[in-house]
């Protein structure tokens, strides 16, 4: 890469332009939005029209508001009708068009704009040129030139390395994008994305497509792009069914944040599973096992029993007073009406209804004199305690909470509702103390999907008009994108599953990085449960591009002994500086001496202190003691310079220096192990230094 290009005059020229062109829509766009201004007047249509307009062009404006992202990052010229004559087309973040309604900057999503991503040497899909930009805001800092045809092999004007001799497409401007200090906010690759990268991006919409990726082969960042071509492609009608971003932890989704607004999609819904279940408090910890047991698929069996079982004929003949006598119903009756209720309806709270009519219908047939109505006998024991006491018996409403905090808090209900599938342990590892007040009880992370699958077979409370209302449902989408999916438990990819309008989904991870509670041995045990409507898809990135080398060799060493069998992506920054090794006695102090090193030795560069979740707060206050201003990854991600990373939350994060503490702790902590030390050990795009007290796990000796 070259800034002394003959072209970059001329080429930045073209920028200028092309911004000047998008300030000009955007004016535009401000106009005929006040123009459109939403009022209070007119008939329903004309405000609703009116409304839809004003949001549409809201949704432009967003676009069309590029922050501090270039606008244009190459150009092809390619062959036309004959071999003579060329046409030049200039690649951007979005599509811009002059007054004349002429492209200036075509949209990377385009169909046009594929052969910059896609085309090589072999195969050069009519180009007779690819250029590359490096810039900075609206500055063009450099140039490097890809040359097809015949007579050229891909090798730049400024002599830069080209396609044929790398397998990468612009070597020169990727790898001043990997070098590029991280900001602790996750950017987009649009300008850099590979030809294996782009095959996942602008894959076919329809069935789960599965990217397993190791360990900097941007993996995530693909599927988030996915998601932004999926929207450009699709526009109608996947916008109206929304797209859904599911993410491992707050941290994490802090991290990738900004990513699909800078490509123009701010409308995707970006969440942990735990906001798919409002109205819940969580925070509470599982112990292992009881992880597992949530987990499984077999609980989905024991919520389905537990409901069951509240589902009670009375055990005795009810006898309620009524004018100047009684009304009655058997046991047997009370019977009758539980099995009508379980066969009629598939979810249980719909039913609570016509149980009651029911109930109230045989009370009615018991009165001696004809001509009682329903509605009669309801009025006259709505206030009776007695008859509330009997329909909650046959037939409660029950909320997912209320239902796992009575289900949770009886061992007596545990062992009902569990022991033809679970083992005495696994359902008393459930058991804790009831709560008397719903609104004081606590659920895990690993309660979500329990709770989820609870209410789908609950179905909301009904309402006072005898019906639930649609917003009360389970909300689909039209694409689902998971991120470390291979640490979702088979509970948690059901949970997904039902999420799903049509099985669209993209799912990225890494089987080597499992480190979840019922980790899968490959992803047929993860596909087992998620929709097969059509035949899903499994594609691998086998180019590592943040980790250099030197850190990859070690990280490897862990992978083989975590997971024997499975291969390391291949690095394309080879070297790189040694892992540097410390071993102290009084372990905070090293960390505190390793943090100073690296906060100097990369001049503002992000750096991040990756532990032992038990060792947040000790190393977090000897940082503070020392004075190096730090945050807390829990608390502020990676809003700060230097950032104490527990381990159980580093997974998908990059930072270009890392300090990973005690690897043997790691290994210990049964949720992590050795695939645990490997996700953190993989987290530095420049340098790592690792401190340790303990013997190191015999894999890094």
């Amino acid at each position: 890469m070259t800034a002394t290009h003959p072209d970059i005059p001329e080429e930045q020229s073209f920028i200028d332009h092309a911004y000047a062109c998008l300030e000009q829509s955007r004016t535009d766009a401000w106009k005929l939005r006040d123009l459109s201004e939403p009022g209070l007047g007119g008939t329903f249509q004309a405000r609703y029209e009116r409304d839809v307009f004003d949001e549409a062009l809201i949704n432009r404006l967003t676009q069309l508001d590029l922050g501090d992202a270039a606008l244009v990052f190459g150009r092809i010229d390619r062959y036309a009708e004959s071999p003579d004559r060329l046409e030049t087309f200039h690649i951007g973040r979005l599509a811009v068009a002059d007054q004349q309604r002429e492209p200036v900057v075509i949209d990377w999503r385009a169909p046009v704009a594929e052969p910059f991503y896609r085309a090589t040497g072999r195969e050069s899909m009519g180009l007779a040129r690819r250029r590359h930009f490096t810039v900075q805001g609206r500055q063009l800092l450099g140039i490097e030139d890809e040359l097809f045809g015949e007579g050229h092999t891909g090798i730049g004007h400024d002599g830069g390395l080209g396609e044929s001799s790398t397998g990468l497409r612009g070597y020169s401007t990727l790898l001043a994008a990997l070098e590029r200090g991280r900001t602790g906010q996750m950017g987009d690759i649009v300008a850099t994305i590979q030809s294996e990268q782009d095959e996942i991006i602008r894959s076919p919409q329809p069935g789960v497509l599965v990217v397993q990726g190791g360990p900097g082969t941007g993996k995530t960042v693909v599927a988030l792009h996915r998601a932004a071509y999926l929207l450009y492609t699709h526009r109608f009608p996947l916008e109206d069914q929304g797209v859904l971003v599911i993410g491992p932890n707050r941290v994490f989704l802090r991290y990738i944040e900004r990513v699909l607004p800078s490509l123009g999609e701010a409308g995707v819904e970006q969440v942990v599973l735990a906001d798919l279940v409002p109205d819940v408090t969580y925070g509470l910890r599982d112990s292992w096992t009881a992880a597992q047991v949530k987990g499984d698929i077999r609980m989905a069996k024991v919520v389905a029993k537990a409901i069951g079982d509240r589902e009670r004929p009375l055990t005795e003949e009810l006898r309620l007073p009524f004018r100047s006598g009684y009304v009655r119903m058997s046991a047997e009756m009370s019977a009758d009406i539980v099995r009508g209720a379980r066969r009629r309806f598939r979810r249980h709270n719909p039913a609570r209804k016509w149980v009651e009519t029911e109930v109230l219908a045989m009370l009615a047939t018991s009165w001696h004199e004809p001509g009682v109505s329903i509605n009669e006998v309801r009025d006259a024991l709505r206030a009776n305690a007695d008859y509330r006491v009997a329909l909650e018996r046959m037939w409660p409403v029950l909320t997912p909470a209320q239902l796992l905090n009575d289900l949770y808090g009886s061992k007596a209900l545990l062992r009902l509702a569990g022991e033809r599938w679970l083992s005495e342990a696994e359902y008393l590892s459930l058991y804790r103390p009831r709560v008397s007040h719903i609104g004081e009880a606590r659920f895990s992370e690993h309660d979500v999907a329990v709770l989820d699958d609870a209410f789908e077979t609950l179905g909301p409370p009904p309402k006072k008009a005898g019906k639930a209302d649609e917003s009360d449902e389970i909300r689909t989408y039209g694409h689902i994108v998971v991120d470390e999916v291979q640490d979702l438990t088979p509970m948690q990819l059901r949970m997904v599953a039902r999420r799903s309008l049509n099985g669209s989904m993209t799912l990225v991870g890494d089987i080597a990085q499992a480190t979840g509670a019922l980790a899968p041995e490959s992803w047929g045990d993860v596909l087992a449960h998620l929709p097969d409507r059509k035949e899903p898809r499994v594609i691998g990135l086998s180019v590592g591009y943040r980790i250099p080398g030197s850190i990859m060799q070690l990280a490897d060493r862990v992978m083989e002994a975590a997971s024997p069998g499975l291969r390391a992506p291949r690095s394309v920054r080879g070297g790189g500086e040694t892992p540097h090794f410390v071993r102290a006695d009084d372990v905070a102090s090293a960390v505190v001496d390793a943090t100073s090193g690296l906060v100097a030795g990369l001049a503002g560069g992000n750096v991040a202190v990756v532990c032992p979740d038990a060792m947040v707060a000790t190393l977090s206050a000897r940082l503070s003691k020392a004075g190096i201003e730090h945050g807390r990854a829990a608390a502020t991600a990676l809003d700060s310079g230097v950032t104490v990373v527990p381990v159980s939350l580093v997974k998908g994060l990059e930072l270009d220096g890392v300090v990973v503490v005690e690897p043997s702790d790691i290994v210990d902590d049964e949720s992590m192990g050795l695939r645990g030390l490997y996700v953190a050990l993989t987290r530095a795009t420049q340098r790592l230094t690792i401190v340790h007290g303990r013997e190191l796990p015999a894999c890094m000796r």
